[in-house]
C-alpha cells in the first residue's frame, strides 16, 4: 500500500508514525469502522478483493470483517495443516534461539518473555503466517493436543507488512498474545498471534484444555495480521512444492486447513 510506504519508507512518514503511535490517533479510524459510517466501505472491499459476500448482509465494516464462513480441513493427523488464509514464510532457528527476517534479528525469548521456554527451540522452525487484509481472519488449531494458558503482551501496533518489518523488529514490539500447544503429533508449538495496525482485538477462545485438529482458536479484528508458530528442531518439514516457492520469493499463499508439511522422518 502507498500509505504504509510512504509511513515506513521516507523520514516524514516515520515521523508521522510515531505521532500517530504515540498518541492513539489509529483509534480514531478504529471507531469508524465499527459504526454505520463504515458500511459503503463494504461494497468496495468485496469488489476491490473479489469476496464472495454480499454488501447488505453486514451493518459495519467490522462486522463484514469478522464474518465466519465454512472451511475445508485436511485432518489425516500426519499432515501439517496451515492454521489460516495468508502468505507463509519460514525462518531456521540457530542455537542461540534466533531467527532472521531481512535486517531484523529476533530472539524467541524476546517474542514470548520466557527464556526458559526458548531454549527448547534451539534449531527449530519459524513459520510466519502474514494475512493480509483481503484474507479470512479466523485460525484453527493445526493438530489435535493441548493449550496451556493465554499470554497477553501489550505493545504498538506497527504493520506487519514487508517495509514495516524491515524497519522495525515488529513481532517483538507490537501486541500480542502466545500460548504453548503440546500437539499430538508435531511435538511442543510456541503459538503467537500478533496484532497490526488497526487491528488490536485479538480474541482467542480457549486455554488449558484439549483441543482439536480444525477447531476454530480464534479471530482477528480488522486489516492485517500475523501469526508465528515455532516448532521444535526436527518436528515438521514443509512440502517439497511450498519449500522450492519459498526457493525464489519470499512468501507462498496458502489456506486454512491445507497441507503445508508432514511430521520429519
Amino acid at each position: 500500500m502507498k500509505s504504509t510506504r510512504f509511513l515506513y519508507g521516507t523520514t516524514f512518514g516515520r515521523c508521522l508514525l510515531w505521532l500517530i503511535l504515540k498518541l492513539h490517533l489509529d483509534r480514531v479510524g478504529v471507531w469508524f469502522l465499527h459504526t454505520r459510517l463504515s458500511k459503503p466501505m463494504i461494497s468496495k472491499y468485496i469488489r476491490k478483493y473479489g469476496i464472495p459476500a454480499k454488501a447488505q448482509d453486514y451493518a459495519t465494516f467490522r462486522d463484514f470483517f469478522a464474518r465466519s464462513r465454512e472451511n475445508t480441513v485436511d485432518y489425516n493427523p500426519e499432515h501439517l495443516i496451515s492454521p489460516c488464509d495468508g502468505l507463509l514464510s519460514l525462518f531456521p532457528i540457530d542455537e542461540n534461539s534466533l531467527f532472521h527476517i531481512k535486517q531484523s534479528h529476533y530472539r524467541v525469548a524476546d517474542l514470548v518473555q520466557d527464556p526458559a521456554l526458548a531454549s527448547r527451540f534451539r534449531g527449530g522452525v519459524c513459520m510466519i503466517f502474514r494475512l493480509c487484509p483481503q484474507h479470512y481472519h479466523h485460525y484453527c488449531y493445526i493438530d489435535d493436543g493441548y493449550q496451556g494458558e493465554n499470554h497477553f503482551i501489550p505493545g504498538s501496533l506497527h504493520s506487519v507488512q514487508p517495509i514495516a518489518c524491515e524497519t522495525y523488529p515488529v513481532y517483538v514490539q507490537n501486541r500480542r498474545s502466545w500460548c504453548l500447544v503440546e500437539t499430538d503429533h508435531f511435538g511442543p508449538v510456541i503459538w503467537t498471534e500478533i496484532g497490526a495496525m488497526i487491528v488490536g482485538g485479538i480474541v482467542n477462545h480457549w486455554e488449558n484444555t484439549r483441543i482439536q485438529r480444525g477447531l476454530e482458536k480464534g479471530h482477528f479484528d480488522l486489516c492485517g495480521s500475523t501469526i508465528v508458530l515455532l516448532f521444535q528442531k526436527d518436528q515438521v518439514q514443509l512440502l517439497p512444492e511450498l519449500a522450492q516457492g519459498l526457493e525464489s520469493q519470499p512468501e507462498v499463499p496458502v489456506t486454512y486447513g491445507m497441507q503445508i508439511g508432514r511430521k520429519a522422518r
